[in-house]
């Protein structure tokens, strides 16, 4: 692992439920502060797997000026509770608590970066607290079908066939969950959570090309085009009035990769896509 750069801040914050493990990157001393973003994990060993692409895109955002905040929510990663115990609103609390926490460091506007789930779960806080902007990766587009996905990974797709009803902890990904927290994730709808502040999509297309892909290749665009759910989504998204732009890149899910991976355009593209805003 590597070490911390010098204005990466550990810490544990102090919440009603216990304490929340954090990491406070400092914008970069010498540059002008923007503002600050929270990032919003994603659930289960994808956190673990994302820590990495995180820290490097963490690190880029203190070098043009903003702080960033990574949080553990109560039961996940270094923070204190009991995954088996937790349920929606102590996830919704704890990024309440963040939120606040970055308000006291006055270094500007407050944004909302999140990853898989915790780009669904950054939807749903958004409506709580509008933030100057939402930074989305790759974010999961409905609760439901995102378990069914951990859910299919251990053969056990039955568990959630029949919706958010479950009367009894099950494990998903490793994780044993609370009946009210696999139904407050499977309520988590991003269709029904349009936004109210400008949006930066970002995702990774590891489909074959097909022909247009083919085409636009040839013609010298190395982007992809969106994900087909991702581009319905977002178009609704527009006529009801968002602002979304949009990056579509190749490359592997290192969320879910077997090994630590790393996607250096990723971490470019959301450079620029900051830089746009």
């Amino acid at each position: 692992m590597d070490t911390l750069p010098f204005n990466a801040l550990p810490f544990f914050l102090n919440t009603d439920e216990g304490e929340r493990f954090c990491l406070y990157h400092e914008p970069e001393p010498g540059v002008q502060p923007r503002g600050t973003i929270l990032y919003v994990p994603p659930f289960a060993e994808e956190l673990n797997k994302s820590r990495r692409m995180v820290m490097l895109q963490a690190r880029a955002y203190a070098q043009a000026g903003f702080g960033v905040l990574q949080i553990d929510l109560y039961g996940c990663g270094d923070s204190s509770g009991d995954i088996g115990k937790a349920h929606g609103e102590i996830w919704l609390t704890d990024l309440e608590h963040a939120w606040r926490w970055l308000d006291q460091r006055n270094l500007g506007p407050r944004h909302l970066w999140g990853l898989r789930l915790g780009g669904l779960l950054a939807l749903h806080f958004a409506k709580r607290v509008n933030p100057a902007s939402l930074i989305l990766w790759q974010p999961a587009l409905s609760g439901r079908a995102h378990l069914n996905q951990f859910a299919r990974m251990q053969s056990a797709a039955r568990l959630f066939s029949t919706g958010p009803s479950v009367e009894q902890n099950t494990e998903i990904g490793g994780y044993l969950m609370s009946p009210s927290l696999s139904k407050a994730i499977h309520e988590l709808d991003a269709a029904k959570l349009t936004p109210d502040c400008p949006v930066q999509w970002l995702e990774l297309n590891t489909r074959i090309q097909d022909a247009a892909e083919d085409y636009a290749t040839a013609a010298g665009i190395s982007h992809p085009a969106l994900q087909p759910a991702s581009a319905l989504l977002i178009t609704r998204w527009r006529d009801a009035g968002a602002t979304v732009h949009t990056w579509s890149l190749h490359g592997d899910p290192f969320w879910s990769s077997a090994e630590i991976g790393i996607v250096p355009d990723l971490l470019a593209a959301t450079a620029q896509a900051m830089e746009s805003a």
